[in-house]
């Protein structure tokens, strides 16, 4: 009976967690076929911002992940002045990180997408997919701030258990995001036909929509949040709080920051193979995104239940929860690279490109899925160290490798060897064994076993 509390535990905070990034990359999915309906170079100048995109969600997340760890436990320990003033420290990171990125994407937009670039184009005019990805880019700038807030908010209902409101609101951006993007792309019942920038203005309303849904629904009900009542009464935090919320959290947000930018640096990596290797991976990222919100939404879960058991310093119950969830993950993926085999021939067809390509996406969607389960426990290895404020070990353990092991590996191998790609493409998926084993290893040893807020 306490196994199936934990797993209805963590199940109830994931699920909610799996249907809205689910759906979000639901629409990502449709935007990518109804972009790639256009044809390569469009669909290929959205692969390459949304890999820019990419990492600044991810510098979001890592910016509140740090402060995250306190709200879990805070609110395991029942502590409403320190939950309110991590979630006041929130919001001045969040809003630092949105004013850099727009600010980078501003003045280096042009030299970011030209990374990509840089290889044989393989038939795709790169000129054309430059200009392409400055139209959707400049549009895209405006959605940044909403989605911060948004995240703002969203992670701290989930941090008190209430994961419902995020999950509502994105659905509701789905909606709007779908039906716009059918609006805007292609011109229907007269609407200008916008193409590209369609896809992006289509994004930005959904943002807005999501935003307001989640905020306001909040504070309507805010009877039922006392740990969020009163929050506005001062937005200044005090400094002896916030010093070590930010020395434990810098560390998660560079890792974020820096782990999003390797994913991005392998791309390019393997794009010195040709740009024909952006559009496969595309294809292919676009199906497999779909699926690995589940083992995403389990890791945040699995960080977000231990925090609680930390806060209330049940450290044995802390261990057991992280051995019996870790397992349980990695036997859900492995019914999910059953299911992406499944469909890696029919899903690439969808695509209005070459054969080479569509050739490139049906085996980068097999390797992929292979190697889910494996991702799946390194996942939940990675938030039950994180729960436990072990910030610079996880730093070590996943932006550090992935830079000096998996991106200096992939560019020795794509600019020095002949070695094909989806060759190469599997030795980097295996070299996350390594991570495996390591994680595995220091989880055992409890390490991560601390109680911050006591």
């Amino acid at each position: 009976m306490k196994d199936k509390n934990i797993y209805k535990k963590a199940m109830m905070l994931a699920v909610p967690m799996m249907i809205q990034n689910g759906i979000t990359n639901a629409v990502s999915l449709v935007d990518n076929l109804m972009v790639g309906s256009l044809g390569t170079e469009r669909m290929t100048a959205v692969s390459i911002i949304g890999q820019l995109i990419f990492v600044f969600s991810l510098a979001i997340f890592g910016g509140l992940s740090g402060p995250g760890i306190y709200c879990a436990q805070y609110y395991g320990q029942g502590n409403k002045e320190g939950f309110q003033n991590v979630f006041r420290l929130k919001i001045w990171i969040g809003f630092a990180i949105t004013a850099g990125g727009i600010l980078t994407f501003t003045l280096a937009g042009s030299n970011l997408i030209g990374l990509y670039l840089s290889g044989s184009a393989g038939g795709i005019d790169a000129g054309n997919t430059l200009n392409y990805g400055l139209d959707y880019l400049h549009i895209m700038l405006i959605g940044l701030l909403p989605f911060t807030i948004t995240q703002i908010y969203a992670s701290s209902l989930r941090e008190i258990g209430e994961s419902i409101k995020p999950m509502v609101g994105g659905i509701a951006s789905v909606i709007v995001d779908v039906l716009f993007n059918y609006l805007l792309i292609y011109g229907k019942f007269g609407m200008p036909r916008l193409e590209v920038k369609g896809a992006a203005i289509a994004t930005v309303l959904a943002r807005f929509v999501e935003m307001f849904i989640v905020v306001i629904w909040t504070h309507i009900s805010i009877k039922k949040y006392s740990f969020l009542q009163g929050v506005y009464k001062k937005i200044s935090v005090p400094l002896h709080m916030a010093k070590p919320i930010v020395i434990k959290g810098l560390p998660i947000f560079l890792n974020e920051f820096l782990w999003s930018g390797g994913i991005a640096a392998l791309t390019q990596c393997y794009s010195i193979k040709g740009l024909q290797i952006v559009a496969g991976l595309n294809i292919s990222n676009a199906i497999c995104n779909l699926l690995n919100v589940v083992f995403i939404a389990m890791g945040n879960a699995v960080g977000i239940v231990i925090g609680q058991y930390l806060g209330a310093s049940m450290f044995e119950e802390a261990k057991k929860v992280s051995d019996k969830l870790r397992w349980f993950t990695a036997g859900i993926c492995l019914i999910l690279t059953a299911v992406l085999i499944a469909c890696s021939k029919a899903f690439p067809m969808m695509y209005d490109t070459s054969d080479d390509i569509r050739y490139l996406a049906q085996w980068f969607i097999i390797i992929t899925a292979v190697f889910f389960p494996v991702q799946g426990f390194l996942n939940v290895l990675y938030f039950t160290l994180r729960s436990g404020g072990k910030t610079i070990i996880t730093f070590l353990f996943d932006s550090g490798f992935t830079w000096v092991v998996s991106v200096s590996l992939a560019y020795v191998l794509c600019k020095w060897t002949m070695l094909p790609i989806l060759t190469i493409y599997v030795i980097i998926q295996a070299a996350d064994l390594i991570k495996v084993i390591i994680g595995y290893i220091l989880v055992k040893k409890g390490i991560w076993l601390t109680n911050l807020v006591v």
